[in-house]
């Protein structure tokens, strides 16, 4: 979590495969004729690319369908439309069911910002088999993104120097040296990146998904964003409130919050994500094999980090696990409690001097395969959030704030404070405190709010309903635990929203599913 003013979803595949108003004001926006008519050219898709993850490609559908992949033409600069232009990467599954029975597309967005929807797609498609009997579902690499004028900062080799640094600094000297390795991080991507950096605010996406909506032929856009995508579905809502459709927002953004505040939150929400593990591995009838008590557990990982703060222990050769790495790994095991048994594994194989499972963890938190290569979510997350985020915080600022970090969590407090750093040397000028998200005029929009969720917490739910505006956020709650609610296949939620999608009926507002 180098940068984590803002939360990071699609991570979770890469886990399994390795473990086995912004800018410009409200309205419709005029769009150039040429690109409103463009028509795709859909093919199979190839393998991604290294900037999305690497790896094969896609496996075909369960009914045998191929995914088809297609690059759509949008302005690099909103404000200049007729000017360069940026190639936009999408992929799509056809609708299984009748074409008489088809609402349209959807559009998934798996947040970050920076994660790849052309890889995230096909990983989740099965999940999403039942959405697919009345929609094409679509995805899409964001601008600045994998294939879609991805930004490219350092190279994998720096990159690997850059995540095993000291992120919670103890001293002058280490304070000195992670603002200098976060200055020479910042530079390689102004260097490399110069052209497409001053263009991806989630404005400019969300611009490039009402182009997405022509091109594909939708009167409506229909909607499913997760976690960043959550904001970045506000953002368009708030831009184009009368071309929304059926829209769902699950791991909520909350939209009212400085990068501090959103720190701050998250810091909280691992903290009780953390504080549930340990009390879901003692209370089984079988020992906890990383503690006898939940203040046991924590006590132990608390103790395990200091430790490698001073001495790292061997990770994925020839890397060391070294706090950061830990740190990483762990929170990155919070993203689900499908992983709460990796965790455990990690913690067990800690203990007795073995960093790798640990290590496997942060490296998916960083997009790192296991061939050392890495994708560019970190470069894209890093951009995105520094061209919509205002602040610039100093060193002074976070020492100030240390103490109520620390309160809000032992064990990720430093960790979250001092990334707030990230953007302080950033090229570009932020654009906002927050992103403006209110959309009088849309249609509802069903807001997921999931009350164990560590990189988003629960309340950003309540948060985005309000902001939506009156008459527009519906707001659904689910009594869970991990990052996000339709992915944990709870029936209640299911049927809530493949309800609302497939048939248009939003739940009553105040719904709980548990």
């Amino acid at each position: 979590m180098p940068n984590p003013s803002r939360p990071r979803a699609a991570m979770l595949t890469a886990t399994a495969v390795l473990l086995s108003s912004l800018v410009a004001g409200c309205g419709d926006g005029s769009q150039d004729e040429d690109l409103t008519a463009q028509k795709l050219s859909w093919k199979d898709c190839p393998a991604p690319s290294q900037s999305e993850g690497g790896g094969n490609a896609p496996s075909p559908l369960p009914d045998g369908d191929e995914w088809q992949c297609a690059t759509m033409q949008a302005p690099l600069d909103w404000s200049e439309p007729e000017g360069d232009r940026i190639g936009v990467a999408l992929i799509r599954a056809r609708t299984s069911g009748p074409d008489d029975r088809r609402i349209g597309s959807l559009l998934f967005n798996f947040g970050g910002p920076g994660g790849s929807g052309i890889t995230t797609l096909p990983a989740f498609g099965e999940d999403y088999a039942t959405l697919r009997t009345r929609y094409d579902l679509v995805s899409f690499d964001p601008r600045g993104v994998g294939r879609s004028a991805g930004v490219r900062c350092q190279n994998d080799e720096q990159l690997d120097a850059y995540f095993q640094q000291d992120m919670t600094p103890d001293d002058a000297a280490e304070r000195s040296t992670l603002l200098d390795n976060t200055k020479e991080f910042n530079a390689a991507c102004e260097k490399k990146s110069k052209k497409i950096l001053p263009h991806v605010r989630t404005t400019d996406a969300a611009r490039d998904m009402d182009l997405m909506r022509q091109v594909l032929g939708d009167d409506k856009l229909h909607y499913f964003g997760i976690s960043y995508g959550t904001e970045l579905g506000g953002v368009y809502a708030h831009l184009f409130p009368k071309n929304v459709g059926r829209a769902v927002f699950d791991a909520v953004v909350d939209p009212t919050q400085t990068p501090e505040q959103g720190a701050l939150g998250q810091a909280k929400g691992f903290q009780l994500a953390l504080d549930n593990f340990a009390e879901d591995c003692t209370s089984k009838t079988e020992d906890c094999p990383v503690g006898d008590t939940p203040q046991e557990v924590k006590d132990r990982i608390a103790t395990l980090l200091k430790t490698l703060d001073a001495e790292p222990i061997p990770g994925v050769f020839p890397r060391e696990l070294t706090q950061t790495a830990a740190t990483n790994g762990i929170a990155q095991s919070l993203y689900s409690k499908d992983f709460w048994e990796y965790l455990t594994e990690g913690l067990q194989q800690a203990y007795d001097g073995d960093g790798s499972i640990l290590m496997l963890l942060s490296d998916s938190m960083n997009g790192r395969n296991e061939n050392g290569e890495y994708s560019n979510i970190t470069a894209a997350n890093v951009s995105v959030n520094c061209a919509d985020d205002r602040a610039r915080y100093s060193v002074a600022q976070v020492e100030r704030r240390l103490p109520e970090f620390r309160a809000a969590s032992p064990l990720f407090g430093d960790f979250l404070a001092w990334g707030m750093v990230g953007c302080t040397d950033w090229a570009v000028p932020g654009a906002a405190d927050h992103p403006d998200v209110s959309a009088a005029g849309s249609a509802p929009i069903l807001v997921v709010g999931n009350t164990g969720d560590p990189a988003t917490p629960y309340e950003g739910a309540r948060k985005m309903v309000a902001a939506l505006g009156q008459g527009v956020g519906v707001e659904l709650t689910y009594e869970g635990q991990g990052h996000g609610a339709y992915d944990s296949k709870n029936k209640c939620v299911r049927a809530a929203v493949d309800g609302y999608l497939l048939n248009g009926r939003p739940p009553t507002a105040g719904t709980v599913c548990s």
